[in-house]
Order: structure tokens, then C-alpha cells, then sequence
């Protein structure tokens, strides 16, 4: 067969949109997630870190839940989202006055970005660590490189940062689907959602938080974020109340114990229509 000019030109430009393509859904994905590359080999991370506080070890092992009876006690898990941030230290502080423990999902980026001695003190005063992805990506818009740096990364920076490897992630939204699944099973993840929503990320009314947040079944998940200062100021009267009430604040690990799901499996366990509406509606915010 003979090439002419012109079929070859055709083939180039062919060729050069199939390669637009993928160039711009690589582009995508390494906007999300920033370029492999570019991940700190973990020696190197660590150092950084333990630059920020050195006279704190530079491993406390892993995340050990108290042994702690729910089904006798009135048990709230109280879940911070997308931090460590500025008003993160003011919470840790509010938590240890009220003796309370609570679950953080963490994003990496706000690690690298200033949070690691937020992140050390949360784990050294026995609160639980999640994965929230590198940058609060919407999982389900990534292919599986995408979804895959996004959980692989916050569990390198968090490992290097304080020893502890996470076995718990919450995807940004709610929003996942069965590649995010097996992506999370690899990394030995489980999916964790929430039971009670304060949408405090709409609703930036410190008493408002409180009262959605009080109201609680004992038993339940409760979603809150740590970025948000109005969060933060509500978080007094939360911790006030619900211990009035004879609430023991627990991690998620100690809350669902036994009933923890295995890795990749989701818990509360939603049909996909759940989650895409769940997911829809949070859009807008952050979750």
C-alpha cells in the first residue's frame, strides 16, 4: 500500500487529537493531584517534618482504639474534615479539656503545607487519623492513576510524619463508586462515611452547628470540618452539651469496633444512587 501525502496528514492529525486527549485528561488528573514526580522520597519528608517539632518522637506507631463497650455506652464519634489548619490547635485544646477523642481526615496537602505539627499532636494525644486525599479531589471524575496518587500520597506524608499508617478514609464528597473501592482496598483503606451531616460548611452559625450536632443518636458518625473557625467556636458548646448528656466521645475505629468494615467496603453502607445525590448536593461545599 502506498502512502500519499495527504493520507498521511490525515494519520498525523489523528494521531495528534488522540493525543490532545490524553494530554488533557492527564492534565486534568495532575491538576487534581499534582504530578507523581514531584512526591518527596520519604527520608527526605521526614526530616522536613521533624524540622517542625523536633523534640516530638518521630514515630508513634500505630492508632490502638481503647477497649470500649458501645453497645453499653452513649458513644458519639465526632469527624473533622479537610484539615490540620489554623484553628486546629484551638480544637485539640477544647478536645483535651473535655477528655474527649475524636477521628481528623486529614488532606496531605495541608500537611505539606504547614499542618505536620497539628497532625503530630492530634496522634501523640490519641486522637484517630483518617485519609481525605491529597487535595480534596472529587474521586469519581479521576481514572485509577488519579484516585491512586490521591490516597497514596496523604498516606506517605502521614506515615513519614508520625509512624501511623491510616486505615480509615473518608472520599471527599461522599462520592465513590467501585474503582474507588479497589483503589482503597490496595492501599488497605475502608471507606467511612457519616450519620449526621451539621453542613457546616453552608451554615457558618456557631449555635446552629451546635444544635445539629447535639442532637445526635448515641451511636452515630457526626461530620464537622476543622477549617472553619465558626466550627471551631461551636465545638464548646457540642462537647458541653453532649457530655451533660452522659455521651463518651469515641474514635470511629472505637465506635463501630468489630462492625469496622473490612478495607474498601464502605460504611454506612449506601446504594449508588444515595451516594450520587449525597454527592451532588455537597458539590457546592466541602465534605
Amino acid at each position: 500500500m502506498f502512502w500519499t501525502k495527504k493520507m498521511i496528514a490525515a494519520l498525523v492529525v489523528v494521531l495528534v487529537g488522540v493525543a490532545g486527549c490524553a494530554g488533557e485528561r492527564r492534565g486534568k488528573e495532575e491538576r487534581a493531584v499534582g504530578r507523581v514526580e514531584e512526591v518527596i522520597p520519604p527520608h527526605e519528608l521526614a526530616e522536613r517534618l521533624a524540622a517542625v517539632q523536633p523534640e516530638w518522637p518521630a514515630a508513634f506507631g500505630a492508632f490502638r482504639p481503647r477497649a470500649l463497650d458501645c453497645a453499653a455506652l452513649k458513644c458519639v464519634a465526632l469527624t473533622f474534615d479537610d484539615g490540620p489548619y489554623r484553628y486546629t490547635a484551638r480544637l485539640l485544646d477544647l478536645l483535651a479539656e473535655h477528655q474527649a477523642k475524636a477521628t481528623f481526615f486529614v488532606v496531605g496537602r495541608m500537611v505539606a503545607a504547614g499542618g505536620a505539627a497539628g497532625l503530630r499532636r492530634m496522634v501523640a494525644e490519641g486522637h484517630e487519623v483518617g485519609n481525605h486525599t491529597w487535595d480534596h479531589a472529587m474521586l469519581t471524575d479521576l481514572r485509577r492513576p488519579g484516585i491512586e496518587a490521591e490516597l497514596r500520597r496523604t498516606q506517605q506524608i502521614v506515615r513519614s510524619a508520625t509512624g501511623t499508617r491510616m486505615r480509615i478514609m473518608r472520599p471527599p464528597y461522599g462520592a465513590t463508586n467501585h474503582l474507588v473501592a479497589r483503589v482503597a482496598r490496595g492501599h488497605g483503606l475502608a471507606q467511612i462515611l457519616w450519620d449526621v451531616d451539621t453542613v457546616d460548611w453552608r451554615d457558618r452559625r456557631p449555635g446552629l452547628i451546635a444544635r445539629r450536632a447535639v442532637a445526635a443518636p448515641p451511636g452515630t458518625i457526626v461530620l464537622l470540618h476543622d477549617i472553619h473557625r465558626t466550627t471551631v467556636e461551636a465545638a464548646p458548646r457540642i462537647l458541653t452539651d453532649l457530655a451533660r448528656a452522659g455521651y463518651t466521645f469515641v474514635t470511629v475505629s472505637e465506635l463501630l469496633g468489630d462492625r469496622l468494615p473490612g478495607a474498601g467496603r464502605l460504611y454506612p453502607d449506601r446504594s449508588e444512587r444515595e451516594l450520587r445525590n449525597a454527592a451532588d448536593r455537597s458539590a457546592t461545599g466541602r465534605s
